[in-house]
């Protein structure tokens, strides 16, 4: 429920309150008036008792204590009265503000909800990114082993001269001994199609064995043997170097 539906649920449901706390207020200040011209009465009936008494018959006595009494029972009902009125006028009030109080809670609780379903929202949406990313690489990476391989079955002097084999991470086996010692500087005077996509630290071809960087978000991904310092495959999981650096410093 949105914010402007609680106010104004909320605005509603107070529409009368300020007439029937007028009602009750008027109510307690006419039962104080009565209240007060009782007081008046039973003065005035003490006083008369007080001074004729000597003169007053044993009846009238008892007429002028019966009107007394009588007087304070009345006006101990108006006192009740008011006492009701007064416990009905603060219920009235309470219960608007516990219902505000509820309304409230309610709409933080609606607040957070949202909120997290927001924050789900953008972590799966940056996951998909993240995943389509990596998949337009391996893509990347899957058309150019076929070319290589279409290539090489070719048996074009060109494919002679660019074998190249990529590994996708968990595939890695032993070097093969053709290109055990394959250096970045041996492929520099290898023709280059513009299209095929780069790889490593330095900037070339997919050529000889290549490893996988284990980082999820490495900008470069694979990488040469000879470049990082590799001969065979590192058992458990492999970082590139600038990925390492960037774990140490996290």
């Amino acid at each position: 429920m949105a914010a402007g539906m609680y106010l104004e649920h909320y605005l509603d449901s107070i529409e009368n309150l300020p007439f029937e706390l007028q009602r009750n207020f008027n109510l307690m200040r006419d039962l104080d008036q009565r209240t007060e011209d009782l007081k008046g009465q039973i003065d005035s009936l003490a006083k008369d008792y007080t001074s004729n008494a000597r003169t007053l018959s044993s009846e009238q006595k008892l007429t002028i204590l019966r009107q007394i009494q009588q007087s304070y029972s009345k006006s101990k009902e108006f006192g009740d009265d008011k006492v009701q009125l007064a416990m009905q006028t603060y219920e009235m009030v309470d219960k608007h503000i516990r219902r505000l109080d509820t309304d409230l809670a309610r709409f933080e609780a609606d607040l957070k909800e949202k909120q997290i379903e927001s924050t789900d929202y953008d972590s799966t949406s940056s996951k998909g990114k993240k995943s389509e990313s990596r998949g337009l690489k391996e893509k990347k990476v899957a058309k150019t082993r076929s070319k290589v391989k279409s290539s090489d079955e070719d048996g074009s002097p060109k494919s002679a001269q660019k074998k190249v084999k990529l590994l996708q991470p968990g595939e890695f086996t032993a070097p093969a001994a053709n290109f055990g010692n394959v250096h970045p500087s041996d492929v520099l005077d290898m023709p280059v199609d513009p299209n095929e996509p780069t790889y490593c630290l330095c900037h070339q071809v997919s050529y000889g064995e290549m490893i996988g960087c284990d980082n999820t978000d490495c900008s470069i991904e694979w990488f040469h043997f000879a470049c990082v310092g590799l001969t065979t495959k590192p058992r458990g999981k492999w970082y590139c170097p600038r990925c390492s650096q960037d774990r140490k410093r996290k």
